[in-house]
This record gives structure tokens, sequence and C-alpha cells, in this order.
């Protein structure tokens, strides 16, 4: 499971390069108004992101838990590997259509497309309601919400720089996709458990390089309707930085059904 949205957040990353400035540089020549203008423009454009990660982290939870107690909906996708493996690429088809046809496509089918993948990822995703307590998969959200928005808030209030992080966490990221296409094969629980601390420490490096890069990213976007859509691409990749660290922590936090 975890394998499948690394490729997923890895495709995402491989498909669009988002700007990143350099500690938004004559800092100190700005003008009030100038300062003025950059925070609302920040501020606008951060909002838009977090608001559809957040909406689409509801759909996909409530979409979980429906297929989790459905019967005929866990049969369906589960008992035939061509259903669940047809969602797989679908979920990759979309995070390439969301991010390569930018340009091309109308704010109103990318945001269409984002609410689609994340009724996808959360078809997909539904199996934890099987395999661990509800009361640990509750207790990790909580976990993961406070790992994810403590360093989303790092990443937003810092000066440094933190390409270089990204860079050694988006090699870290290479390391664990084929560890675990590895991991396949061997059924290693070992190997397993070492995959996913490295895997924590990775979403966890890659929440405060992303939300910095957003941040950066604002400054670049000159008319509404790019902010628009470039918001959706931000909140994709805020997206899966979160459910990739809400799975990998569950490895560790949540209590398997007897």
């Amino acid at each position: 499971m975890n394998y499948q949205q690394n490729l997923i957040y890895f495709v995402l990353t491989d498909q669009i390069k988002l700007t990143n400035m350099q500690n938004f540089e004559l800092e100190g020549n700005r003008t009030y108004e100038q300062e003025l203008s950059i925070k609302a423009a920040i501020t606008s454009f951060m909002t838009k992101v977090y608001g559809w990660m957040t909406f689409a982290l509801v759909i996909s939870a409530l979409t979980a838990f429906a297929v989790a107690n459905s019967e005929q909906a866990l049969t369906f996708i589960f008992s035939s590997k061509y259903v669940f493996y047809g969602l797989i690429i679908a979920e990759f088809g979309l995070v390439i259509a969301i991010s390569a046809a930018i340009n091309k496509l109308s704010y109103s089918v990318l945001s269409f497309l984002f609410v689609l993948y994340s009724l996808i990822n959360g078809a997909t995703i539904s199996v934890i309601f099987l395999a661990y307590t509800m009361s640990s998969i509750a207790n990790t959200f909580v976990v993961c919400a406070a790992m994810f928005g403590s360093m989303s808030v790092f990443g937003f209030i810092t000066k440094k720089d933190l390409s270089g992080l990204g860079k050694i966490m988006i090699m870290g990221l290479i390391g664990i996709i084929i560890a675990s296409i590895v991991n396949i094969f061997t059924a290693s629980s070992t190997f397993d458990w070492i995959i996913s601390f490295i895997g924590v420490i990775v979403f966890v490096g890659l929440t405060a390089y992303d939300t910095q890069k957003l941040k950066n990213m604002s400054l670049t976007i000159n008319n509404e309707e790019m902010a628009k859509k470039l918001s959706i691409i931000g909140a994709l990749t805020l997206y899966l930085d979160f459910i990739n660290l809400f799975l990998y922590l569950l490895k560790f936090l949540g209590n398997k059904k007897d």
C-alpha cells in the first residue's frame, strides 16, 4: 500500500517543477506596501492549498470508511485484482493529468479530477479499517495531524532554505520505493519496519520542504486563475505527504484486529 502512495508522490514531483525562490531575496529593500502585498498573496494562496487538502482528506476518509463497511463495495474492489489494479492505474493517470496538463485544463476540471482522485484513493486505502482497530486509526490520525501541522508550520516560517533537505528526502523516497518493491517478494517484517521508520522521517522532511516550496511559489503567480490551478497541485502535494506519513505511522501505532 505504501509503495503505491510513494510512487504517486514521485510521479507528481517528477511531472511538475514548482519554483523555489531563495529565501525571498531583497527582503530588506521592500517597502511596507510591498510587504503587505506579499503577505496577502502568500496567505491567499496557502489558504486555498490547505482548504483543498483538508477537503480531499475528508473525502478520502469518508470514502474509506464507507467502503470498509460495505460488503458489496469490498467484494467489488478487492475480490478481483483487475478492479483493484485498475483503480491504482487510474490514480496514476489522474495525478499525471492534473500535473502535466495544468495549463490546458480549466480550474473546474482540475478540481473535479482532484476530488475523483480523493475518492479512488479513499477506496483503495479502505483496507486499513479491516486491518486495524478504529481507536488506533483515530489515535494515529491525531498524531499524524500534529506532526504534519508542526512541520508545515516550520516550513512556512523558517528563513532557512530547505531545498537541500528536499533533495535528500527525494533520494530517500526513491530508496523507499525500491526497497518496498523488493520487500513485496521477500516479505520481511524487519525490513518492512525499517522501511516504515525511514518513511516517517522522509515524509516529515518533505512536509516542511513542500510547504516552503509552495509558499515561495505563491510569489511567482501573476494571475488569479493560475493561482487557483496551482492551489490544486499544492493541495495534492501536501495531501500525499499527509497520507504517506499517516500510513507509515499506522505501522507503528496501529493495533491489529484479532
